[in-house]
This record gives structure tokens, C-alpha cells and sequence, in this order.
């Protein structure tokens, strides 16, 4: 018998060439062949250590697999959408190798158990570039955060000049966030990191299976323990693609502020021109694509996340022909967010900060009123009187055109006479800054101790 489908005994007529088309998955989940070719192998040893196939049968197995890998990686390997999937067409092309080995190899399993373990190897190994992908954009984020650990630039709050803070502080709130990700990804990995195999279709198999060897030889760190969960679990991939929105969010939001910051109007920084694209009309334009990408492509992630939710929520057990939709939102997950901060360290790297103009900045919205308060307060006025009183002291300022620090200091006294000639040691952003040394502080000496602190933490 020789039929394209390997269910084909059961119908009457061939499937139509639009059902082919519309129900085959090969042109997307081909890319899963290394991992399914792992998967098989796998299984063949464990399928000979229990005596269910021969050492000959084996031996041709791997020979065939190793032809496989080879047409795979160069090219070669003929695909068929009368196959379907990437599982078909492999084992399609051993059996015309090997004969029938080839044909014992899907004994005691089912291509629902065995794609649900491909995808898990797979994840699992695009997990692990993605974290080091992150931790790279960290290392370059520190580099910024230490270089400009003094450098004074505005906080803000509502898009409000708040509080002087450290460029440095500035940036390693960010390597906090992308911390969290890290963390969410390696969490998120020892789920994904269950091997499904030995479930078959749905009810387990009558054939004397060895899952254990199985996991063993995969490096499974546990065996999914249903057999009904395991072929229709995604949680795992739904897990994942939450994280990779979290962690585009992230990334959306730092471009937000370097779309702003390169804007003149900001004048903080500068994007190296690599990043950047003119326009075809306009000559003097240096437009932010990269970051304007970035921010695009997060709505993307936050999609697939949505998508592969929806795929879900109404389904009964066990596996359906739903879960084919898996893929693409999961693999295009996987490509934005790897591409994305392979680009951004390299982005980051190419950030010149300005200085002057941030501290110009820090100048124009009474930055430093908080520490007036302070500096009250610890002369012995209640909080809430001395904020009425720099209220004032900031309106004064305000129709003045003149910052706080340029006031006089018997204008300064005539709203309070606690204040006295050291009041503008705290005035300035610089008083400011190193007024906040302690943990979590913006002091440049907390913004150096917390790259030290995290340098280590990379490093082990």
C-alpha cells in the first residue's frame, strides 16, 4: 500500500486539492524538523531498549535520520503539502530510505503527542537565546547607566518635570524591568521543559513504553503526568507568549522615550545613524525607525497573545485540529522578540547622550521644590505647611521667569525665615541627586553600586 495520507484506507474519495491546501501546515512547521528528528530518535532507542524494534531497525533509523538532517540543512529535502505536516514528510522520506523500519518508528506514539513535543524542544531552545539576548541588552544598558551615572537629567511624572534624576537611574530602571523578564522566561521554561511523549493520541499506548528513557535522552526535566493534558495542553506556549508581551511592553516603552528624547524639542540624546531613516521629501528629517518599530511590533506580540488565548478557551479534550494554529502565533513571537533585542543592544550602544540639554531641562520645572520642602521639614516645619509654603516660593519663581535657585535670598526668607544661606546647596540638581543616597536612591554613588550589583549578577 502506498497511499499519500496514512489515515487515506479510511475514505472514499481523495482529499480535495483546497482542503490540502487549507488544512496542510508544512510550509509553516517545517522549520520544527531538527527538533522532530531529536524526537524520533529519542524514541527509536527507547523503543529498543524495551524490544519493541531491533538494533537493525534502529541503527538504519539513525542513518536514515542523519541523511534527513543533511537535504534539511542544505536544502534539498522535498517537501510535499500531500504529506501535510513536517512529521509526515520526514517520516515519508525514511521509510523511502530505510523501507519498513521506517514504518515501525511511529509505533507508541501519535503526531499529537509527537508535535507537542517538538514545539516543547523547540521553545526550549529559543528560550534559551532569548535569554541571552536579554542579558545582552542589559549589559549594554549598564554600560549607558555607568558612563552617565552623574550625568542630572528631569523625572518625570505625567510627562511633568517631577524630581531631578541620574541618566544612569534612569537607565537602570529599565535593566530592573528586563531583570523580570529574564526571570519570567526561565520560570516560564521549566514548564515547557515536560515531555509529552508516551501520551500517543490521548489514552496512552499498549505498547511497553519506557518514558523515563525518553525524558532521559531529551533532558526532559519532568514527564507530563496525563495523558489527556499532555497532546492538549498550550499553556505552556500561552505562558510564553505573555512574557514576550510583558517584556515588548518593556521595550515600548523605553522607545517611547528615545522617540521622545531624540525629538528636538527634547534634544537629550542622539540615535547613531544606522537606526535611522530620512524622509523622501523632506531633507533634514532623521526619523527614529527603529525604536518606532519596536513600539509597533509589541502591539504584535500582545496579539498572538490574545490569539493563541482565544484558540483555547473553547476547546474540549482532547487534541483538535484547532491546535495546527499554535504555530505561526508562537513562531512569530519567537522571531519578533529574538530580532528585536538583537537590534536593540546594538541601538542602545549607539546612544550619545546630551548633557547640557538635559540639565537644561531639569532647570525649567522647579525640579528641586521637593527638596525645599525637605530642607524645611528637617529645619522643623510640618510637611504639609512647608509644601504650601515652596507653593508659593514656586509661583513667586513661576511669573519671575527665574528657577528657585536664582531667587534671592531675601525673597527666599520672606516666604519662610528658616531658610538660610545653605538653602541652595539642595537648589541645585546636583544637591539633589546626592541627597538621595541610599538604597534604590538616584545618588550616582547608588547608580555605580547597583551596576556593580548587577555586572555580578550577569556574570553568575
Amino acid at each position: 500500500m502506498n497511499n499519500s495520507k496514512t489515515w487515506s484506507g479510511r475514505f472514499n474519495e481523495p482529499v480535495s486539492e483546497l482542503v490540502k491546501k487549507y488544512t496542510g501546515s508544512i510550509d509553516f512547521d517545517k522549520r520544527l524538523a531538527k527538533w522532530d528528528i531529536q524526537g524520533s530518535l529519542a524514541h527509536a532507542e527507547m523503543l529498543r531498549q524495551a524490544e519493541v524494534l531491533s538494533d537493525e531497525d534502529v541503527a538504519n533509523i539513525q542513518q536514515g535520520m542523519a541523511e534527513i538532517l543533511k537535504e534539511i540543512e542544505s536544502g534539498t529535502m522535498p517537501w510535499s503539502l500531500d504529506l501535510e505536516d513536517v512529521h509526515m514528510n520526514i517520516e515519508r522520506r525514511l521509510t523511502d530510505k530505510i523501507g519498513d523500519a521506517g514504518k515501525r518508528l511511529h509505533t507508541g506514539r501519535s503526531r499529537n503527542d509527537q508535535v507537542a513535543t517538538d514545539i516543547r524542544l523547540w521553545l526550549r531552545d529559543e528560550i534559551n537565546e532569548i535569554r541571552s539576548l536579554i542579558q545582552a541588552l542589559q549589559a549594554a544598558l549598564l554600560d549607558l547607566a555607568e558612563q552617565h551615572a552623574d550625568t542630572v537629567m528631569p523625572g518625570f511624572t505625567h510627562l511633568q518635570v517631577a524630581q531631578p534624576v541620574s541618566f544612569g537611574h534612569h537607565m537602570l530602571a529599565y535593566v530592573e524591568m528586563l531583570g523580570r523578564d529574564d526571570e519570567r522566561m526561565a520560570d516560564c521554561r521549566k514548564r515547557v521543559n515536560r515531555m509529552p511523549l508516551g501520551s500517543a493520541a490521548l489514552a496512552g499506548t499498549t505498547y511497553p513504553i519506557q518514558r523515563e528513557t525518553t525524558a532521559r535522552l531529551l533532558k526532559f526535566e519532568q514527564i507530563c503526568q496525563n495523558s489527556l493534558d499532555a497532546v492538549s495542553d498550550r499553556d505552556f506556549a500561552i505562558e510564553f507568549t505573555a512574557a514576550a508581551s510583558l517584556l515588548m511592553v518593556h521595550l515600548s516603552r523605553l522607545s517611547e522615550e528615545l522617540i521622545l528624547w531624540i525629538s528636538p524639542r527634547f534634544g537629550f540624546i542622539d540615535i547613531a545613524d544606522r537606526f535611522c531613516t530620512g524622509s523622501s521629501i523632506m531633507p533634514q528629517k532623521k526619523n527614529p525607525d527603529v525604536p518606532e518599530l519596536v513600539r509597533g511590533k509589541s502591539g504584535r506580540v500582545i496579539g498572538h497573545l490574545t490569539a493563541l488565548i482565544m484558540l483555547m478557551k473553547s476547546q474540549p479534550l482532547a487534541y483538535n485540529k484547532d491546535n495546527q494554529e499554535d504555530k505561526e502565533p508562537l513562531f512569530d513571537t519567537v522571531d519578533t522578540l529574538v530580532d528585536t533585542l538583537r537590534i536593540y543592544a546594538d541601538m542602545v550602544r549607539g546612544i550619545t547622550v546630551k548633557p547640557e540639554n538635559m540639565r537644561a531641562a531639569v532647570m525649567q520645572g522647579f525640579a528641586t521644590a521637593t527638596d525645599l520642602a525637605d530642607y524645611l521639614v528637617k529645619k522643623g516645619m510640618p510637611f504639609r505647611d512647608s509644601h504650601e509654603v515652596v507653593a508659593l516660593a514656586v509661583r513667586h519663581a513661576d511669573e519671575q521667569e527665574m528657577d528657585l535657585s536664582e531667587l534671592p535670598l531675601d525673597k527666599l526668607r520672606s516666604f519662610s525665615d528658616l531658610i538660610e544661606e545653605d538653602v541652595y546647596q539642595v537648589l541645585t540638581p546636583e544637591g539633589s541627586l546626592n541627597a538621595r543616597n541610599h538604597l534604590g536612591g538616584t545618588a550616582p554613588e547608588q547608580v555605580r553600586l547597583q551596576v556593580a550589583r548587577w555586572r555580578e549578577l550577569l556574570a553568575n
